[in-house]
């Protein structure tokens, strides 16, 4: 009982709610409204904010717990694949199919990085960087901008508007911190990485 109240308070509470968001955005994306692309925008956003918010708060209050530790990071994934698959079926274009695909590979790759350390006992070789934190806003601010409004696609060609180019400048900063977040992870656990099993 004692173990079921701690996975039930606030932080983890938040997780679950930005879990709950992401077939509530998926739905009002596809809405035949035209408030659909901004309120799709403003739950992917909302959902990013509140990945802080619930970090912070498990912090602040002392409620850490490995429930939350392990859910945080799989609601997040969730969220930007979910938001990356819409995108690109609306864009489809390789402008977008490049970096999404760049950016779901990496976050298996870590994902899996981050196990295999964990199993070594060597898991904050691979902990969250600087470079990951500012990734992740860069990705959030590309993600909603891109979500807010659908791109015109003219003879295949996509039309850059203003707003749309900045959100794409974001992504592809997202993309290249991706990266190099993904190698500094490599980097950090390559000796464990060819070291024996035994």
């Amino acid at each position: 009982m004692a173990e079921r109240r701690s996975r039930m308070n606030v932080p983890n509470l938040i997780t679950l709610a930005r879990l709950a968001a992401i077939p509530a955005m998926v739905v009002v994306f596809y809405l035949p409204f035209g408030w659909s692309d901004l309120c799709a925008a403003a739950v992917f956003l909302g959902a990013g904010l509140t990945d802080m918010l619930d970090g912070y708060l498990a912090r602040r209050l002392g409620q850490t717990s490995r429930f939350g530790a392990f859910l945080d990071p799989v609601v997040d994934k969730l969220m930007v694949a979910a938001a990356l698959v819409m995108l690109v079926q609306v864009h489809a274009t390789a402008w977008l199919v490049v970096p999404a695909i760049v950016i779901v590979s990496r976050e298996i790759t870590v994902s899996a990085l981050r196990e295999w350390m964990a199993e070594l006992g060597q898991r904050a070789r691979v902990a969250v960087s600087q470079v990951g934190k500012i990734k992740t806003v860069a990705q959030i601010a590309a993600i909603t901008g891109l979500l807010a409004q659908k791109p015109e696609i003219i003879d295949g060609e996509l039309m850059f508007t203003p707003f749309i180019a900045v959100s794409y400048a974001l992504l592809y900063l997202a993309t290249a911190l991706t990266l190099w977040s993904m190698f500094a992870y490599l980097q950090a656990a390559w000796a464990g990485l060819w070291s024996d099993t035994d």
